[in-house]
């Protein structure tokens, strides 16, 4: 059975073999797309802020 994915940029049914240079995208257009989404941050990961203390008391956080 062959594997079947939509593409992440345009929701094309895409089929996920080796003969399929662009997978997960459907042509190197989606691809690029999805490139330059990246490139201009459009995607963002969300993360802890790296500067607060999580075991910080809420009485004693500096103002």
């Amino acid at each position: 059975m062959m594997t079947v994915v939509n593409c992440p940029t345009c929701a094309a049914k895409v089929e996920w073999t080796e003969a399929n240079k662009y997978r997960p995208f459907c042509s190197e257009r989606c691809k690029q797309i999805d490139l330059g989404a990246w490139a201009e941050e459009k995607y963002t990961i969300p993360a802890a802020d790296p500067f607060e203390d999580p075991l910080a008391d809420e009485d004693n956080k500096p103002q």
